[in-house]
């Protein structure tokens, strides 16, 4: 039986792709789940599905201090997955991305601060954080040199868990992921989400834009095991106060997942362009994770191949291409 079986658990940014997965996998563990959303309007159908399963949804912005010192109040886990996200979005807006990334933050620990001092919070980082790497894989430890704004503000909430942690006693865990992909995501976002991007791409028969020649390596991971890990990491009292990259420790070429793509959809053609140049500013470079402190202290691994993945993720969408 899972330790958030019955349990208060609150998700904010339920209703986005990880969120929505996440808070899925809580509901068929027993957790009594709410979910913090801004208004659901492009996510109503999510909504419903998992309003009939019994989680409550509560429209609110984890900037509003008030909002967040309700709903954190009795909960037993808290995972932020709340946020602006994408790195050159970040480098085109900075200052919503500071607004919602670092304020938002903010306001959630000061809500806990005043309002539920007990629960763990579970913060859903980004391999970015790590900047251009100097060697792979890439561990816990490893240097931290951000190169968008996207990156340096999650690396900011870190900080804040920590001296929050000693100055308040707030429990946290940080789950620095790769990239997850898996069913769900919508068409339209394109600032991240590359994997759903070029599926969907591919189904309807299109070009799939590749930057440059596509060798830069990724570590994708597929959604259910992302949320399996984010799960893990709540239950455990390992751990509080501990960073885990949470990935599959395989790169792959963005080339490679593309024709892995286009073999699964049976449609798709590639389609080499040219860098942007803020995309090409802020490249990171290749990068895997080294998965061997969560799989070590948690008991955590992934499940799901890439071609596994691939193809749960591609039936998902093409009956919706289809229907």
């Amino acid at each position: 039986m899972s330790g958030l079986s019955r349990r208060p658990v609150l998700v904010l940014g339920g209703l986005g792709f990880i969120g929505a997965h996440l808070a899925d996998r809580l509901l068929a563990l027993d957790a009594r789940v709410t979910i913090v959303t801004r208004p659901r309007d492009r996510r109503r159908d999510v909504a419903s599905t998992l309003e009939s399963r019994g989680a409550r949804i509560v429209d609110a912005d984890v900037r509003d201090l008030a909002a967040m010192q309700s709903v954190v109040a009795g909960q037993h886990a808290i995972f932020n997955l709340a946020g602006q996200s994408g790195a050159v979005r970040s480098m085109e807006d900075p200052w919503t991305d500071l607004d919602v990334n670092c304020r938002g933050g903010l306001t959630l620990l000061e809500a806990m601060r005043a309002a539920n001092r007990e629960a763990t919070l579970v913060f859903v980082g980004s391999r970015l954080e790590y900047g251009r790497p100097e060697a792979q894989p890439v561990g816990e430890d490893a240097r931290q040199d951000p190169l968008c704004l996207h990156a340096i503000h999650k690396l900011t909430v870190e900080q804040y868990l920590r001296l929050y942690a000693q100055l308040f006693g707030i429990r946290y865990t940080i789950a620095r992921m790769t990239n997850p992909y898996g069913p769900g995501q919508a068409r339209d976002r394109t600032g991240y989400g590359v994997v759903n991007r070029l599926i969907h791409l591919a189904l309807a028969g299109d070009a799939l834009p590749i930057y440059g020649d596509g060798s830069q390596r990724r570590d994708y991971i597929y959604i259910e095991d992302a949320v399996n890990a984010l799960v893990a990491l709540a239950e455990s009292e390992r751990s509080h106060g501990r960073a885990y990259n949470v990935g599959t420790g395989v790169g792959t070429r963005l080339i490679d997942m593309a024709h892995a793509i286009i073999r699964c959809a049976g449609s798709g053609r590639i389609e080499s362009v040219a860098w942007p140049p803020l995309a090409a500013q802020i490249e990171t470079g290749d990068f895997v994770a080294d998965i061997a402190r969560i799989r070590t202290e948690i008991g955590w691994a992934p499940a799901v191949a890439l071609e596994e993945g691939l193809r749960r993720t591609v039936a998902f969408h093409r009956v919706r291409v289809g229907s």
